[in-house]
């Protein structure tokens, strides 16, 4: 951009803004009353200025997301025929979720091979994982095998810890170049309640124990679910790549990283749920701006309805519109230069880089989980969240402020919105997602008339 139109204004340093600005406050104390602390440990300052800009050296990718389809694969040619419609009406990407083996001829009938797939099992199989890439062979796929993930959700491995990780390195010597078996499920730190901190240093030792059973190329897709203070979880994507690419490099592996985003659920509503599209539209942005490669929307009214195809429509719409309407593709990093992210993104990097170094010095993250300490100190983040969300310091509108009153939800739930608990025995404390909402809904639904 020509800089004619500023040629008349004379430049002025960062410290003469704050000469300035410590004159209008006539005494008042700066740190006190312009400074925002974060739970993350990271003050937000009133200005961010050129004087003492730093820019990060990584490459962020151009924006180019997919939007992805998520399908829970019951009948197989149902999830088929869900599948093609979602493509046809704008989808780029199918994620099939499966908790069993399924025919794969039928789910993949009539698919396109630009189709980007993406399968989460609850599950794991070496031979069904085989088959599955001899018959994708056309396809870029993600198979997103997180056997840590398993773990930190469930207590426990598939199997155990050496047959989980004898089997996730054959499938990785098995899987074609240009697509990926392993996946880190950090979405699951987030909706349990961790800070954007938290998140990115327990990625990154999550990942390390993967990069640590292999010498030479490991592809990764990292998936995050995205919350709604905007900028910094645009930060967020950023930090994170500059981080793993960081500690690839260093360890002398080659990684392709591919970013799969989510909305979070944590600050999702079962009343008011219409107020859920104004989150998770912000929420998708902050993924698109951040880097995501591909974003899987949130439906509004997910946490108490079935999939449905009114609800799968007004989430896929939404990206449509980011994406064709708004015009993000048309925008090269539109994130870089920008004096507060660039330095949100440098504070948050370092900041989780020393917490992801402590977590390695101290024996490293499966260590820590066999511990408990991971889940305590996640445990304690989530706390203190939720305290605030309790004093109202957090804002969920409907939920804790513009209240519908004549909101009534008991008639509506095909599915159970709060937090399930199993008594099993476990091997370790599992991580649990919980909605801040939870406990004030489950009072409003027991008072309903």
């Amino acid at each position: 951009m020509s800089s004619f139109l500023f040629d008349d204004f004379p430049k002025i340093s960062e410290k003469q803004w704050k000469q300035k600005i410590q004159f209008d406050l006539q005494g008042v104390d700066y740190n006190k009353t312009l400074l925002t602390h974060t739970q993350s440990g990271i003050s937000i300052k009133p200005i961010y200025h050129q004087d003492s800009y730093q820019q990060l050296k990584f490459t962020s990718p151009k924006i180019n997301f997919n939007i992805c389809q998520t399908i829970f694969i019951g009948d197989v040619s149902i999830a088929n025929s869900i599948a093609k419609k979602a493509l046809k009406n704008g989808a780029t990407s199918i994620l099939f979720i499966a908790s069993k083996s399924f025919n794969i001829q039928t789910i993949l009938k009539g698919i396109d091979k630009d189709t980007i797939l993406q399968f989460q099992f609850h599950f794991l199989s070496q031979s069904f994982v085989q088959e599955l890439i001899l018959q994708t062979t056309a396809f870029k796929i993600f198979l997103n095998i997180d056997i840590i993930g398993n773990l930190c959700k469930t207590g426990n491995w598939y199997k155990t810890i050496h047959k989980d990780f004898e089997i996730f390195g054959t499938i990785n010597e098995l899987i074609k170049p240009n697509s990926t078996v392993a996946c880190i499920r950090s979405d699951h730190y987030q909706n349990a309640g961790a800070t954007i901190v938290q998140q990115i240093a327990y990625a990154l030792a999550h990942g390390n124990e993967y990069l640590n059973t292999t010498h030479k190329t490991l592809n990764m897709n990292a998936c995050f679910a995205i919350g709604s203070n905007y900028f910094f979880e645009i930060a967020k994507i950023r930090a994170f790549r500059y981080l793993w690419n960081i500690l690839t490099v260093d360890a002398g592996i080659k990684s392709e990283l591919h970013i799969t985003a989510f909305p979070t659920k944590r600050n999702k509503t079962l009343y008011d749920y219409n107020t859920n599209m104004l989150r998770t539209t912000s929420e998708c942005m902050s993924a698109i701006l951040g880097g995501a490669n591909t974003v899987c929307n949130l439906s509004y009214d997910a946490l108490y309805h079935k999939s449905n195809e009114f609800g799968e429509r007004i989430s896929r719409n939404q990206l449509l519109i980011l994406k064709n309407e708004s015009s993000f593709e048309n925008v090269n990093n539109a994130s870089n230069g920008s004096f507060y992210i660039e330095a949100i993104t440098k504070e948050i990097a370092e900041k989780a880089l020393n917490l992801f170094k402590d977590i390695e010095k101290n024996g490293g993250f499966l260590k820590q989980l066999k511990e408990g300490t991971i889940q305590r100190k996640i445990a304690e983040s989530a706390k203190k969240e939720q305290n605030q969300f309790d004093a109202n310091d957090i804002i969920l509108v409907g939920t804790n402020k513009y209240l519908n009153e004549s909101d009534k939800m008991k008639e509506e739930l095909e599915l159970y919105p709060f937090m399930k608990t199993n008594i099993v025995k476990t091997l370790i404390t599992p991580i649990l997602p919980k909605r801040l909402a939870e406990t004030v809904e489950q009072t409003r639904l027991k008072n309903e008339a």
